[in-house]
């Protein structure tokens, strides 16, 4: 072999190895997403991964996501959680505040962005909202003095009502918080409230059974994972019993309830993906501060106020966000 032609081979050869460099596939990254609910249920989830996409992360291409939904059991939340830590993920999506204290418990290395999370600093969650520190930051739901805009509202939209009984979850923090801003305000809205505890399907029935039985009563929905589970239970018996009610999301209002006031519950999980993102590309956690709703919507089912026999005051429905026919 010439010179010349020998050199030039050997160019070529050292060549390949940086060619070969050059053409090989990003490093696939792994998100973990715990959400609260069921598959067939995905609130949130499809804004998740819209928003991903559009930051330029795609499922199977560069990324790999792995879903775990416990359908508001305790028990497979605390599963779940661990499988997810154990896969050794670069980020999880925690899609709700239940399932965050069985995340932090099985990993405090993995980094965790929330959703849907009241008082993360009551509950411990975080240092501060302005500097989260530790491996968790996320997106608020909302203040506890939101509650009080639901009994206002439940006056507004039926004025009869004079007894309000406020189906909660007492065994989380939200839901102490939501009832005492609520008591705070029932004397001056003119409304006795009642606690009524959701537990079962069974104990739910059986408790709203019992308060319908008194005249000029109604529902106040607040907000927690055991009412978006028996959600469609609850929105039936408030049918059944003719009792006005208010929820915290629109989802129940879209499954026949009367109105909702709350935050977006999708538009958190559409932010939430521009924190995986960043966390994607280096930024930590303690350093991202916890964020709180932007957009709010009043949501009012005409169908539903009609079989209550109640009109809807013109002014309500002038500043409802969406009004369901």
């Amino acid at each position: 072999m010439k010179r010349r032609a020998f050199i030039a081979l050997l160019g070529g050869a050292a060549a390949w190895p940086l060619a070969a460099g050059a053409q090989q596939p990003e490093r696939m990254r792994r998100i973990g997403v715990l959400m609260t609910l069921a598959a067939d249920d995905p609130e949130g989830q499809e804004a998740f991964v819209q928003g991903l996409q559009e930051l330029g992360w795609t499922d199977g291409r560069n990324v790999q996501i792995d879903y775990r939904w416990p359908a508001g059991d305790a028990q497979r939340i605390r599963r779940y959680a661990a499988e997810l830590a154990a896969l050794a993920p670069d980020v999880i999506l925690a899609g709700g505040g239940a399932v965050v204290p069985s995340l932090l418990q099985a990993t405090r290395t993995v980094p965790i962005v929330f959703t849907q999370t009241p008082d993360p600093v009551g509950a411990g969650f975080v240092n501060s909202l302005a500097r989260p520190g530790g491996n968790v930051t996320g997106f608020t739901t909302f203040e506890y003095g939101i509650s009080a805009k639901w009994l206002e509202l439940l006056k507004e939209i039926a004025p009869r009502v004079t007894r309000a009984a406020v189906i909660r979850d007492a065994a989380i923090a939200s839901g102490t918080g939501q009832w005492g801003a609520l008591q705070s305000v029932a004397p001056s809205v003119g409304v006795e409230v009642s606690p009524l505890n959701l537990r079962d399907a069974s104990e739910t029935e059986r408790a709203v059974t019992a308060f319908a039985r008194s005249s000029n009563g109604g529902l106040i929905v607040a907000a927690s994972t055991l009412a978006v589970v028996h959600r469609d239970l609850i929105v039936t018996l408030a049918a059944r019993h003719k009792l006005p009610a208010v929820y915290s999301g629109r989802f129940f209002v879209t499954a026949g309830g009367l109105t909702s006031y709350g935050p977006d519950s999708i538009d958190p999980h559409r932010r939430a993906a521009g924190y995986v993102d960043r966390i994607l590309k280096g930024e930590k956690p303690a350093d991202l501060p916890v964020q709180a709703p932007t957009k709010y919507e009043t949501v009012i089912n005409l169908t539903t106020a009609k079989a209550l026999g109640l009109d809807i005051p013109p002014t309500l429905l002038a500043r409802a966000d969406e009004v369901i026919e």
